[in-house]
């Protein structure tokens, strides 16, 4: 027996595949220091395959930063567009009034949605408890119920697709070890402004759901929580597209002269115009100040409306008076139309990269585009289809501002 063994057991034993496995040794010394001892490793030599493994901790080695970086952009990228997709989608609810049909907030059992025609109506009677159906909608059918609460259901599971988004990889990624110190404390805010982002969207729909006797308007959400709302949407939006583009686009050496110094100041002051003419138009979505005045460029016979400070205190007409959100929005508009315009003027008596050319040139078409919808959409009386194009508008707006922003970034030493 030992003769049939000891030969196959004495190649394995010189195998090369068994010594992968045992430490190298370090060449025998030739002086007198003691014999048989091992040369210490340099840093970052490994004699097994098994100490690669425990020094990266996780039993698989990290990819090298760069390759990294790439991967967390194109994620964020993605995450980016999820996000977009969320506001367009609820953009399009509100403007269908759609954002009232569901009257509860479960995160897991209202993923179902009812099946049989008993739970259509059972969740039909739900809805009729509440100020819209008695006010507004007491003639609706199911089937123009089953239209609205689908609207409402797909942004919420949209919602809740834009979470997965985020929390699912960003704790694959940390695991792998290819998150920078830094990086992670951008995606921890990331999943925490998501998450905050729900809870927000259930706070806003509940203000429509009150009953206020002492009030002859039709239900509606609070302007108020809307515009947090939307602009919760906005910061995780800017937030994750910044990032990924930061990962993503190789970074131009540009000279530090001072018309470059202002021409970023000015893409600053842009991309800050952009953002609140978003904003306030959540305020003119919020009290429907689309329909009070469909003329352009006067409102009515006048360019400046009599009606604009019937509120008071004076500060109340800017956040509650119809008339004055509308005409906020339209200043902020063509403000940010002029700052684009003359932030590419600026652009061209600066010498910049082919690529930073290119977003100036996309920020100024987008703006136009942009205006020309708005005034569109105001003339013919905020038809759904046109309106939803001029909110999407803004989104693009704002990317491209940030894209030339991101283009236009110091480079650190």
């Amino acid at each position: 027996m030992q003769r049939l063994l000891w030969p196959p057991l004495k190649a394995w034993a010189r195998s090369p595949s068994l010594r992968l496995l045992v430490p190298r040794a370090a060449p025998r010394a030739q002086c007198g220091c003691s014999c048989g001892s091992r040369r210490p490793l340099r840093p970052g030599q490994y004699s097994t395959i098994s100490e690669v493994a425990l020094q990266s901790g996780r039993g698989t080695v990290p990819l090298p930063s760069k390759a990294a970086e790439r991967v967390v952009g194109r994620w964020l990228l993605i995450c980016s567009g999820t996000v977009a997709g969320a506001v367009i989608l609820g953009g399009i609810t509100r403007l269908t009034e759609s954002g009232l049909s569901m009257v509860d907030w479960h995160l897991i059992k209202e993923m179902k949605p009812p099946a049989s025609p008993e739970e259509w109506e059972a969740e039909f009677q739900k809805y009729q408890q509440f100020p819209e159906f008695k006010i507004l909608n007491h003639d609706m059918t199911l089937a123009e119920f089953k239209f609205i609460w689908y609207m409402e259901y797909s942004h919420r599971m949209w919602g809740r697709l834009v979470g997965l988004t985020y929390i699912l990889p960003a704790a694959y990624f940390w695991r792998k070890g290819w998150l920078s110190h830094g990086m992670k404390g951008r995606v921890l805010a990331l999943c925490g402004l998501v998450c905050f982002q729900g809870l927000l969207g259930w706070y806003m729909v509940k203000s429509g759901l009150e009953e206020k006797p002492d009030s002859h308007d039709i239900p509606r959400v609070s302007q108020y929580r809307l515009a947090a709302h939307l602009g919760s949407a906005l910061v995780l939006y800017c937030a994750s597209l910044w990032t990924s583009l930061s990962l993503l686009l190789p970074q131009h050496k540009l000279p530090e002269t001072r018309q470059l110094l202002w021409l970023r100041r000015c893409a600053h002051g842009t991309a800050g115009f952009v953002f609140l003419t978003a904003l306030s138009g959540a305020f003119v979505a919020g009290l429907d100040a689309g329909l009070v005045y469909n003329s352009f460029p006067k409102m009515g016979d006048s360019w400046i409306p009599a009606d604009l400070f019937t509120f008071s205190p004076i500060l109340r007409n800017v956040f509650e008076n119809p008339t004055m959100v509308q005409f906020d929005h339209r200043i902020l508009g063509i403000s940010s139309v002029t700052a684009v315009t003359v932030l590419y003027l600026l652009s061209r008596r600066v010498p910049l990269p082919r690529r930073t050319r290119m977003a100036a040139m996309a920020l100024l078409a987008v703006a136009y585009t942009q205006v020309g919808l708005g005034i569109s959409t105001l003339l013919t009386y905020v038809p759904t289809p046109l309106a939803a194009t001029h909110q999407s508008g803004s989104l693009a707006l704002l990317s491209v501002a940030l894209w030339l922003m991101n283009e236009l970034r110091r480079v650190p030493k």
